[in-house]
């Protein structure tokens, strides 16, 4: 018996009769031989942390757009605090950790540059639309590797596209997912919004704040609490449905101050011009899309407009603004 084969068997005496066990996933799209070391979704987790898709997620915004200070989180920063919160639902409730953190790593991989701003440019110009889960199960089965993607894991991919709010994954792993990605952007894009000093602890009802907690840390707290004492032993994730009022209700204060907030927001028409010319550029000029991408079109018989799509999804925000400056920004006469 091999380590991996080991770690099956454990996994099978200790985890959850609801967990996903690694002995027992649906595999791959493509067989291949099995690690002697890591289980499925273990390599599942290693092929994101090290693909180009999840570097690029530092340079990308999560709220706020080019923050001055170096405490704003962006969307890598994002992406370890899902992960962290969905890791400590799964501890407790003796779920496949493994699966939990796969999915949490790769769940924003297709984001945009600039948010959900970018989002919605992309969605609004791209005959096909856009959604970020989506791209992002595409950046895995399609973009990463030359083409031929990462091969992860069915269970893996279904939690990526299904953490969105209205998903429905097939795993309690996806389902830990989905729930902590909303805990966690609530939590954090609280916290950076008083950092940037958009609202304060005074917007919060104070009700609210008696029922939850008086600061974001207690609040994450009773969140996480709450989902691992009415979750467990269950085949279900599920808050009661008091707590589960009550983020609904500090989900839309951050959408009336902070998400929609003009004051916070009021760069993002810009951006979104901005990927909509580009967007136009690149359709006129696909011959200046980076070499993989041109190859989507050329070699194989990807759209002109879904590999322009693919390109300007994959961009950071700075990155993005470098090639639109180069585009249509004139350059200073230099003597040779």
């Amino acid at each position: 018996m091999n380590i991996r084969e080991s770690m099956e068997l454990r996994e099978a005496e200790l985890l959850s009769p609801y967990a996903a066990l690694s002995g027992r996933s649906r595999g791959r799209d493509r067989p291949e031989e099995e690690c002697d070391v890591r289980t499925v979704y273990q390599r599942d987790r290693d092929r994101i942390l090290h693909c180009k898709a999840f570097r690029r997620l530092k340079d990308k915004t999560q709220v706020f757009l080019a923050p001055q200070g170096d405490h704003y989180r962006n969307r890598l920063t994002h992406t370890l605090e899902v992960s962290q919160i969905a890791r400590t639902i799964a501890k407790a409730l003796r779920l496949n950790e493994d699966l939990v953190e796969a999915i949490a790593l790769g769940h924003d991989l297709g984001h945009t540059p600039f948010g959900h701003a970018g989002e919605r440019a992309l969605n609004d110009v791209h005959p096909d639309g856009f959604a970020h889960y989506r791209q992002s199960v595409r950046v895995v089965e399609v973009l990463e590797k030359n083409g031929e993607g990462l091969n992860l894991t069915w269970e893996t991919r279904d939690g990526i596209l299904n953490h969105r709010t209205s998903g429905h994954p097939a795993t309690l792993e996806g389902q830990v997912v989905r729930f902590s990605d909303k805990i966690a952007y609530i939590h954090h894009d609280m916290d950076d919004a008083q950092r940037a000093g958009i609202i304060t602890e005074d917007d919060i009802p104070i009700t609210l704040r008696m029922f939850l907690g008086y600061t974001t840390r207690e609040r994450l707290n009773t969140f996480v609490h709450d989902i691992i004492e009415n979750s467990m032993d269950k085949d279900v994730i599920q808050m009661s449905p008091q707590v589960q009022e009550a983020l609904t209700d500090l989900r839309s204060i951050m959408f009336r101050n902070v998400y929609l907030n003009p004051v916070a927001k009021k760069e993002e028409q810009k951006a979104i011009k901005m990927l909509t010319e580009l967007y136009e550029y690149y359709i006129e000029h696909p011959d200046a899309m980076s070499r993989e991408y041109r190859e989507l079109t050329m070699y194989r018989g990807v759209p002109k407009a879904q590999a322009v799509c693919d390109y300007l999804s994959g961009m950071t925000d700075q990155y993005s603004m470098e090639k639109f400056r180069e585009i249509y920004i004139p350059k200073a006469w230099e003597v040779y």
